[in-house]
């Protein structure tokens, strides 16, 4: 028997296969890295600025040997209005997107598993919200917030967006992917409708209940027009106004204008980093269903 017959084609260039794999994903990692840098970079170099201390004339890299990371210090006493704002960030996020959390989570119960009149034209209704631009609702929003006395309140940065037609959507096609079965089963047994929505339908829609929590916190603690609007006293600021202000009255220090950025930064930034998994499950959980 010859060499040739004493190996199997698929064997012998399997090898060639397996390093061609290799060189491929070795491109695809190199091209990865290499996107994700570029992304970083504008945050490299605002912490690159922050470390290196008063200088009007920063570098792209700091002086390793001399980093200065007092500039996080001493921008809340530069500013000593920045724990208030972030303050006022974190509690117009958060009950934005309780609100949303709640509100969305009933309407798409009723859309998804209750039979009423005009349900189909209910839902196209939540569906045509999310075409109206915002910038269209916001002289209505700013009369009825000022008629009411809400400016310079929590009421008037978070009253307004309470609801929310993206969340309505997403949810309702979560729920509906969700088997009809179990609801018949649970109403045999005499489970409630509300019990059904919170004791059951909630706790296994947790992907999608974090995707529009994550979504919400991050779109109101990143708002600027609408707090620049309602807001004249500096105190109910939030961190994006804040600020913005507060690097136009600084603008020759750049230590601390890049510590105020990053600070204000970092929480959204860790909330990306832990939501990244349910943003992407959520998002793609009953995208199927009609």
């Amino acid at each position: 028997m010859s060499l040739a017959e004493s190996h199997n084609p698929q064997e012998i260039g399997r090898p060639i296969l397996n390093l061609g794999a290799l060189i491929r994903t070795g491109l695809l990692y190199a091209a990865l890295s290499i996107v994700a840098l570029l992304v970083l970079l504008p945050l490299l170099f605002a912490l690159s600025l922050s470390v290196q201390g008063p200088t009007l004339s920063p570098t792209l890299l700091p002086d390793f040997s001399k980093l200065d990371w007092s500039s996080f210090q001493d921008v809340f006493r530069e500013e000593p209005n920045l724990t208030r704002w972030i303050v006022n960030s974190f509690v117009v996020s958060l009950a934005v997107t309780l609100g949303q959390l709640i509100t969305s989570a009933l309407a798409a119960y009723a859309l998804a598993n209750i039979d009423f009149p005009w349900k189909p034209l209910f839902f196209f209704v939540f569906l045509g919200s999310l075409m109206i631009p915002w910038e269209s609702t916001i002289i209505p929003n700013y009369l009825t917030i000022t008629r009411l006395g809400w400016k310079d309140s929590y009421q008037g940065l978070i009253i307004p967006f309470m609801a929310s037609g993206f969340g309505v959507f997403l949810l309702r096609q979560h729920f509906k992917a969700i088997p009809r079965d179990l609801y018949e089963a649970a109403v045999i047994d005499g489970c409630s409708s509300t019990r059904y929505l919170w004791s059951i339908l909630v706790p296994l829609s947790r992907p999608a209940l974090a995707t529009l929590a994550v979504y919400t916190f991050l779109n109101t603690w990143n708002q600027y027009y609408w707090p620049l609007l309602i807001v004249d006293s500096p105190e109910w600021r939030t961190t994006q106004i804040g600020i913005t202000a507060f690097r136009s009255s600084e603008v020759t220090i750049y230590n601390l204008q890049m510590a105020s950025t990053i600070i204000v930064m970092l929480p959204t930034l860790i909330l990306l980093v832990l939501g990244q998994r349910h943003l992407v499950s959520g998002l793609t959980a009953g995208a199927l269903k009609g």
